[in-house]
């Protein structure tokens, strides 16, 4: 799907949990632990970086509400946020929605590293050998 497509289940809000005139949250159809929501703007657009500054403020400030409610609600013990932007960045709706994840103590077996675990080896620190890798520049395209 492309931006500006109308036929995306995103830009039609269902089970609209809290909204704003840019933005609503609903759950996450594939949640990965109790409370896990998706913040997403109403207009169709495929990248954080490409919605307007209005939308990105709607987003966080519902973001913000949805993180009261979870705490009230499920009592996490963290949480996780995260946006997967373009395809070699995991995003497979062309729909930008930042996920909204509630941790809970146990639910991993060491959650240390966070988000860099979206990267093999990147966990709990890269070891010498990657870091290195990542320092060197980029071959020209």
């Amino acid at each position: 799907m492309r931006a500006g497509d109308t036929n995306c289940e995103l830009g039609a809000p269902s089970g609209v949990l809290m909204e704003n005139p840019l933005a609503y949250v609903r759950y996450d159809n594939n949640s990965l632990s109790r409370g896990h929501v998706l913040v997403i703007p109403r207009r169709h657009v495929a990248s954080f970086f490409d919605m307007t500054k209005d939308e990105q403020d709607a987003i966080l400030s519902l973001l913000t509400q949805a993180q009261r409610a979870m705490q009230k609600e499920h009592a996490p013990d963290g949480y996780n946020i995260g946006v997967n932007i373009g395809k070699a960045g995991g995003q497979s709706r062309m729909h930008v929605h930042v996920h909204l994840i509630p941790r809970y103590a146990g639910d991993v077996p060491n959650p240390q590293g966070g988000i860099r675990c979206v990267l093999e080896g990147k966990a709990h620190g890269a070891l010498p050998h990657v870091r290195e890798r990542t320092r060197q520049k980029r071959p020209a395209r």
